[in-house]
C-alpha cells in the first residue's frame, strides 16, 4: 500500500513540474511598442524664474504614454539635461507610475537648472524627454527632446548665522586659515552659543569665522573672549592646549566668555562607518532605505564629514548600517542634542551642504548653499 502511494505522489509531482513547465513556455513575451512622447510644454518654451513665486507650478509637463503589446504598469521619469547633453548626469523633474504627466514647481525646475550649471539671472537652455520603465522588459525613452530656456534665481538657502573655525598648531589645519579648519557647531537653540569636544594636539589655536582671511577672530584668556573685527585691529591672546588630548570647548559670542575643558573619550566607542540617511537623500521616502557613508577625519576618529547635495525631506545619522546605534535632532542646520543614542529627524532644505559630524556627543552642522 505504501509503495502505491508513492508511486501516486510521484505521478502527481511529475505533472506538475510539466504544467509549470508549460506555463514559462507559453507565457506571452512583453514587447515595447512606442516610445512615450513630450506634448507639453511646447519645445522653445521660456520660463523666468523668481523666488517669490517657489511653491508655484512653473507648468505642467505631459506626455503620451508608452504603449506595451501588454498591459503593464510603467514607470516614467521626467529628465532634464543642458540643451544637447547626453543625459548621462541629467536631473530628475519627476516619477510617476502610470501617470503620463507631472505638475513641475518653481523650486524644482529651478534647482535642476542651478545642478546643471545655470547662471542666476542669465537664460539657458535645457532639453527635456522622458524615459520609461517595465519590469522584465528594456527601458525606452523619447525619441525626441523638447527644448525650453530657464532663467533661475539663485536658489539659496536663507542662513542668517556665522560659523567659527579652529585655527592653530594644536588643530588638524595648524596655522592655515584655509585648510580644512574644523568649524565649532552651533546650538540649535541659541545661535550665539558654539561648541566642539574633540582632539587637539599640545599648542595654541584661534577661532576665524571667514576662510582664508584672519579676521573677523577670537581668541581670549582667563575665560573672556577677546574679538578682532578687522586686520588693523590687535591680534587676541592665543587659547592654550597644554597637553595633547580630547577637550571640549564652548564660546558665547554674546557673553564673550568661553570654558575649555578636558574631555574623558577613552570609554568612546570608534566606529567603522557613520552614514548619513532619511528622505532628504532622494526625495522620497525611500531615502530611508540605506545611507550615504560620511568620510573619517584622520585627525580625530570621532569627526565625520560630507558634501552631498539633498532634497526637502529629514534626516539622521547611524553607525555601521543599522539602527542600533543612532543619532537625531530637530532644528535644521545645527545642534547638539547630547550624548547618546535616538533623537527626532533633523528637518532638510533642497541644497548643496557640507556636513559635519560628532559621533562624541552628536553634533551635527550641515552648511548649505555649496558650489
Amino acid at each position: 500500500m505504501k509503495n502505491i502511494y508513492k508511486i501516486i505522489i510521484a505521478l502527481i509531482s511529475i505533472l506538475a513540474v510539466s504544467c509549470n513547465a508549460d506555463d514559462v513556455d507559453n507565457r506571452p513575451i512583453l514587447e515595447s511598442v512606442s516610445a512615450p512622447e513630450m506634448t507639453l510644454p511646447v519645445t522653445g518654451k521660456t520660463f523666468v524664474l523668481t523666488e517669490e513665486n517657489a511653491e508655484d507650478e512653473a507648468d505642467l509637463f505631459k506626455w503620451n504614454p508608452a504603449a506595451y503589446s501588454h498591459d503593464v504598469v510603467v514607470s516614467y521619469s521626467l529628465l532634464m539635461d543642458v540643451k544637447d547633453g547626453d543625459f548621462a548626469n541629467a536631473q530628475t523633474l519627476a516619477s510617476t507610475s502610470d501617470i503620463s504627466q507631472a505638475s513641475i514647481s518653481v523650486k524644482t525646475l529651478n534647482q535642476a537648472a542651478i545642478e546643471l550649471g545655470a547662471v542666476p539671472g542669465t537664460a539657458k537652455l535645457f532639453d527635456v524627454k522622458v524615459k520609461c520603465n517595465v519590469s522584465g522588459s528594456t527601458a525606452m525613452e523619447t525619441e525626441e527632446t523638447i527644448t525650453i530656456s530657464i532663467t533661475a534665481y539663485s536658489g539659496l538657502v536663507t542662513y542668517p548665522f556665522t560659523d567659527w573655525y579652529l585655527v592653530g598648531d594644536a588643530t588638524v589645519a595648524g596655522w592655515d586659515n584655509n585648510k580644512g579648519n574644523q568649524p565649532l557647531f552651533r546650538s540649535g537653540v541659541n545661535p550665539k552659543l558654539y561648541k566642539y569636544t574633540g582632539y587637539f594636539k599640545a599648542g595654541y589655536f584661534k577661532v576665524i569665522s571667514t576662510l582664508g582671511k584672519w579676521a573677523p577672530m577670537y581668541g581670549g584668556a582667563g575665560g573672556n573672549l577677546a574679538y578682532r573685527a578687522t586686520d588693523a585691529d590687535g591680534d587676541p591672546a592665543s587659547f592654550n592646549i597644554p597637553t595633547a588630548g580630547y577637550y571640549t570647548f564652548a564660546i558665547d559670542t554674546q557673553t564673550l566668555t568661553y570654558t575649555l575643558n578636558p574631555y574623558d573619550a577613552s570609554a568612546a566607542t570608534v566606529h567603522a562607518t557613520i552614514g548619513l540617511i532619511g528622505s532628504s537623500r532622494t526625495g522620497t521616502e525611500a531615502g530611508w532605505n540605506d545611507d550615504t557613508d560620511m568620510v573619517q577625519s584622520t585627525f580625530d576618529p570621532h569627526i565625520w564629514t560630507l558634501t552631498i547635495s539633498l532634497f526637502d525631506g529629514k534626516a539622521k545619522f547611524r553607525a555601521n548600517n543599522a539602527w542600533d546605534v543612532n543619532w537625531g535632532g530637530d532644528k535644521a542646520f545645527s545642534g547638539y542634542p547630547g550624548n547618546g543614542t535616538g533623537g527626532g529627524d533633523i528637518p532638510v532644505a533642497k541644497s548643496k551642504y557640507k556636513v559635519y559630524f560628532n559621533d562624541l556627543d552628536g553634533s551635527y552642522l550641515m552648511i548649505p548653499n555649496q558650489q
